[in-house]
């Protein structure tokens, strides 16, 4: 038997301790919950009735203000009813009406500046026979009402761990027999370890930027479910020199050349070749017997600068038969006599006419119809970027070699579509991949374009990702996305720059493949048509008079067609 008059925090201390019940923090930390102010804690429900007793201890030890809104049967414990708010969790009309109390009381502990615990689901995680998995129904659109009007940033928490299978059977067969067992399924976690994963506060400003309460019920869903997600890859050691399906060894990559001879050659540069400038960096395009030299290092640096992030070709150098007739844009240090980074420009018009589609690095990727170059011709295709690791702190080489292009396009300005391969490294982990792969397919994809082309080794993902591809269609920009990323990468390090840096221009993908000789990395062939970017951006690149310029070439084009 209890004593009498026992707080809340007192009642789950002696609770879990008589059933043996432990629930250590295995990623994350109570520390990264917000001492004061509004906070809403969500959190997968997975048993339906001890992850809230053991929130009530754990969120009582960072601060007194909390209230915990849970399924009303709880509250029939004296002990928890001045911590939990009840709720009726059956989506029913007559649950919905008297939730109304509930979710008002609720809003205005959030607007008093406490401390929030929410079950989104309603209902315990349930058994998806066509999935063959368990997990939360769809979160309730109610708590992104509330975190909205509430101004409360959010903490999102997992717990490890399902009901009986006899639970989720019955379940099937009604979910009133599946409640009737919640007792049963509570009292069978005596001598429990249920894992617990703690994620980092995200703010409400970032929330607001997901668009309506559906989307940011999902979105909230899908983090909360990586948490686990990225303990169990970084557990595995996922993240560390996954095997690759190539069999290609590394060689020693060659000797750099000498800083005297590069010089001697970028010297002998036409001036109009000459792009764009910044302090002692200077942006070139030049043709490959311009440069022999200068073209070997870019190799070297490339294929160093792939290695570095899980790609590469193997080779000593990243050289291949197509750098022998596409451009090479790339930007030289005059100080350090360095080349900094390239880009590789293939005037897809003039080479599909000297040697077809093969002709087109693409195409070694995709296969694809005379069909597709119609639409997007005159086109540039663009590749093999990179910035030496050295300048990479730095946003400066990028955005110079984007206004190198920028400029190229004003002084050609009968190219208007960008298009090439941009990658997803192997160093990420098979989740992150495969996130970044459905939501482009989701929010950033041309069906019809799309439709023209094959990858020649498709990407395959996993048969159940915690997230149904759906629920990714408009979760926001790829800068939310890339915060998922980030869950799962040593380093927190987020969306590939690159394909933040097409998305901004109007990028969209066409489709992926897998670069069997490329370490495996996965290469999203993506398309920007220039006439549909932001007028804004273009003059990030081109400069106001050089976009002016360029728009003003195509309206005219389009009179003379009409």
């Amino acid at each position: 038997t209890l004593p009498g008059g026992l707080g809340s925090m007192a009642f789950a201390d002696i609770s879990l301790n008589y059933m043996k019940v432990q629930a250590p923090i295995v990623s994350g930390s109570l520390e990264t919950i917000p001492r004061e102010g509004a906070t809403v804690v969500v959190a997968n429900h997975p048993f339906g009735g001890i992850e809230g007793v053991i929130m009530a201890r754990m969120l009582q030890q960072v601060r007194p203000d909390v209230r915990i809104m849970a399924n009303g049967l709880l509250q029939r414990v004296p002990e928890l009813r001045e911590t939990f708010i009840g709720v009726n969790p059956y989506g029913h009309s007559r649950a919905r009406k008297e939730n109304l109390k509930p979710l008002r009381e609720a809003l205005r502990w959030l607007q008093g500046g406490g401390l929030l615990m929410v079950f989104p689901a309603g209902d315990v995680s349930r058994f998806r026979p066509l999935e063959g998995v368990v997990r939360d129904e769809k979160w309730e659109a109610s708590i992104a009402r509330i975190i909205r009007h509430s101004g409360a940033d959010v903490v999102p928490v997992y717990f490890e761990g399902r009901n009986s299978v006899l639970f989720h059977a019955m379940g099937l067969l009604h979910p009133r027999l599946r409640s009737l067992m919640l007792a049963r399924e509570m009292w069978s976690k005596r001598g429990a370890r249920i894992a617990v994963h703690i994620g980092k506060a995200i703010a409400h400003r970032n929330l607001m930027t997901l668009g309506g309460n559906d989307e940011i019920a999902r979105y909230l869903r899908l983090h909360t479910y990586l948490l686990a997600s990225a303990t169990a890859e970084k557990g595995a050691g996922i993240l560390s020199e996954r095997p690759s399906g190539s069999k290609t060894r590394k060689a020693p990559v060659v000797d750099a050349i000498a800083p005297p001879v590069l010089g001697e050659e970028v010297k002998g540069l036409p001036d109009e070749q000459l792009l764009a400038e910044s302090g002692a960096m200077q942006v070139y395009y030049a043709h490959a017997e311009q440069i022999p030299w200068t073209l070997q290092e870019i190799g070297r640096l490339r294929e160093i600068t792939f290695r570095a992030v899980g790609e590469g070709s193997g080779r000593p150098s990243d050289i291949d038969l197509y750098d022998s007739f596409y451009l090479h844009l790339f930007i030289w240090n005059s100080e350090t006599q360095e080349v900094v980074g390239a880009y590789r420009l293939g005037l897809a018009d003039e080479i599909y006419s000297r040697f077809g589609k093969r002709g087109l690095y693409s195409y070694s990727l995709f296969r694809y119809s005379k069909r597709l170059l119609k639409a997007i011709n005159p086109a540039i295709e663009l590749g093999r970027s990179f910035v030496r690791v050295e300048y990479q702190r730095s946003f400066t080489p990028l955005l110079l070699l984007w206004k190198g292009i920028g400029q190229f396009v004003q002084r050609h300005p009968r190219y208007s579509v960008l298009f090439g391969p941009v990658s997803i490294s192997n160093d990420y982990s098979s989740t992150s991949q495969q996130l970044l792969v459905d939501f482009l397919r989701a929010n950033n994809y041309d069906d019809k374009l799309g439709r023209l082309i094959r990858p020649r080794t498709p990407y395959r993902g996993q048969l159940n990702p915690v997230w149904r591809k759906a629920e990714l269609a408009g979760m926001g920009t790829i800068d939310n996305v890339s915060e998922l990323v980030a869950l799962q990468e040593e380093g927190e390090k987020g969306v590939p720059i690159l394909i933040k840096q097409y998305l901004k221009l109007g990028g969209r993908m066409l489709g992926f493949n897998v670069d069997r000789h490329f370490n495996d990395c996965i290469d999203g062939l993506n398309m920007v048509d220039l006439l549909q970017t932001d007028p804004k951006i273009l003059q990030k690149y081109m400069g106001k008079e050089g976009a002016a310029s360029f728009l003003a070439h195509h309206r005219q084009a389009e009179q003379r067609q009409a």
